[in-house]
């Protein structure tokens, strides 16, 4: 009999420590992903504030490759089984790709502002050429108006008379 009630409390115990373990390895890398691009993205407007434009381009780099493997992995899923797991990694990879163009549309109103126009035209040409999902009509759209814009402040025939 005593040993009966200890043995029920060992195994008690081992699925109460198996549990515990089981949910610290089933840690959610979606929502580490989603941290890590808000890092990168934060990172990216420091670097702006600060004029270190090298390192702003560096950290929306990373965010775009991040896009980009999260992409691999939509596709490998969605051939493998049509899972929520899928759809939430699709839905993480359209807004990290939506926070990469917003940093290099950002980038070409900072060097907008800084009278760069050369750089602010290479950026939002970036942007038109880049992101050419359908997903990323708003975006490219907007760059597309910048380069107008930009065409009013500083015209084309100014540019390359005035280097």
């Amino acid at each position: 009999m005593i040993a009966r009630p200890q043995f029920i409390s060992w195994n008690v115990a081992l699925l109460l420590l198996s549990s515990l373990w089981l949910t610290q390895c089933a840690h959610d890398t979606y929502q580490e992903r989603a941290d890590l691009v808000k890092n990168h993205s934060e990172a990216f407007y420091n670097h702006l504030v600060a004029n270190r434009v090298e390192a702003a381009i560096r950290e929306n780099e990373q965010i775009e490759a991040m896009a980009s493997r999260m992409g691999e992995t939509v596709r490998k899923r969605a051939a493998q089984q049509g899972t929520t797991q899928a759809e939430r990694e699709f839905a993480l990879m359209k807004t990290t790709r939506e926070a990469a163009a917003a940093n290099w549309l950002a980038l070409g109103q900072y060097f907008a502002i800084k009278k760069q126009y050369p750089q602010a035209r290479a950026t939002y040409q970036r942007v038109v050429d880049t992101y050419t999902n359908p997903t990323d009509r708003p975006s490219r759209e907007q760059a597309a108006r910048a380069l107008k814009d930009l065409d009013m402040l500083n015209p084309p025939a100014a540019a390359t008379a005035n280097p």
